[in-house]
């Protein structure tokens, strides 16, 4: 049986510190913040349509992309202008598609010429030499700390916990449990950095109370996010972070409309769709061998 500490700490995450928000490497290189910021979304924008193609669960999406935010974080991680670094193939190919000019602005399902990124035996060999030097770069530079607590599923958990989500849902209850899924994707993205500023509890509870505002269900009227350990305070700032993500991303979708956001800085290789790949390869792994530790 696990004992009630370890039960509790098995939803915390690790959490940015004070030092790695206000300095970054990619800052002590040159790098602006506004292209700083494009350029995090960009890369968290591939890694997620790089799980949708590959069919991978949401969890190991998750994981992957708050991975690869943590990786870009304080003057000892990683830098967007110096950083070089399924199936590992399936994986390489997948990348290689995604980084194609014209592909990067939509980020839909194949319709170039395969042959543009399938990758032959011996770039493959090469990419898989790449994907494994970064590797050491990321666990390096993570200390070895991969473990990253969804949110989603706490979420469901608690809106069934006050009543929100019966064991037979209703039109009504479906509608509140996507929109708070919904707001929990988007917040991937803030410019905030919340998945890695927040624990996983206070952002499956700011999700649900904007969520069933929005379809117009009446949550206890009791301060009911103290029941999962939330502060108000903590509340408030989320609300109105996860209401400015929408915006934000409105704006870089309009700021790079006519051109892909670079991925490299001064013409030098950033190595952002190889720390991409590696952070969604660990997120397999990690979930491989928690499923394996839990037969």
């Amino acid at each position: 049986m696990v004992p009630e500490k370890e039960k509790f700490l098995s939803l915390s995450n690790s959490l940015a510190t004070v030092e790695q928000l206000s300095t970054s490497s990619s800052s002590l290189d040159g790098v602006s913040s506004d292209l700083e910021a494009s350029i995090r979304y960009a890369g968290l924008q591939i890694t997620q349509a790089a799980g949708i193609l590959l069919q991978l669960s949401q969890d190991i999406v998750v994981q992957a992309m708050v991975l690869f935010t943590r990786f870009y974080l304080g003057p000892e991680g990683g830098s967007f202008r110096v950083n070089s670094a399924k199936s590992p193939r399936s994986i390489c190919n997948v990348y290689a598609y995604l980084t194609l000019g014209p592909v990067r602005k939509t980020l839909r399902p194949p319709t170039a010429d395969p042959e543009s990124y399938y990758l032959s035996e011996g770039t493959y060999h090469s990419a898989r030499m790449i994907l494994l030097r970064t590797e050491t770069i990321i666990l390096r530079t993570l200390a070895f700390d991969v473990k990253v607590v969804v949110p989603h599923h706490l979420a469901l958990t608690y809106l069934q916990t006050l009543g929100v989500l019966p064991s037979t849902p209703s039109s009504v209850s479906r509608a509140v449990a996507l929109r708070t899924l919904s707001y929990l994707n988007l917040a991937l993205f803030s410019p905030q950095l919340l998945y890695v500023t927040n624990q996983p509890t206070a952002l499956a509870v700011a999700a649900i109370y904007l969520a069933s505002r929005e379809v117009g269900v009446r949550l206890p009227g009791i301060d009911w996010w103290e029941i999962f350990d939330v502060e108000r305070e903590d509340l408030g700032f989320l609300v109105v972070a996860f209401r400015s993500c929408e915006a934000w991303i409105k704006a870089e979708k309009k700021k790079w409309l006519d051109q892909s956001c670079p991925l490299t800085v001064d013409e030098k290789d950033l190595g952002l769709p190889e720390v991409a790949c590696t952070a969604l390869t660990l997120s397999i792994w990690e979930q491989s061998t928690n499923h394996v530790s839990s037969v």
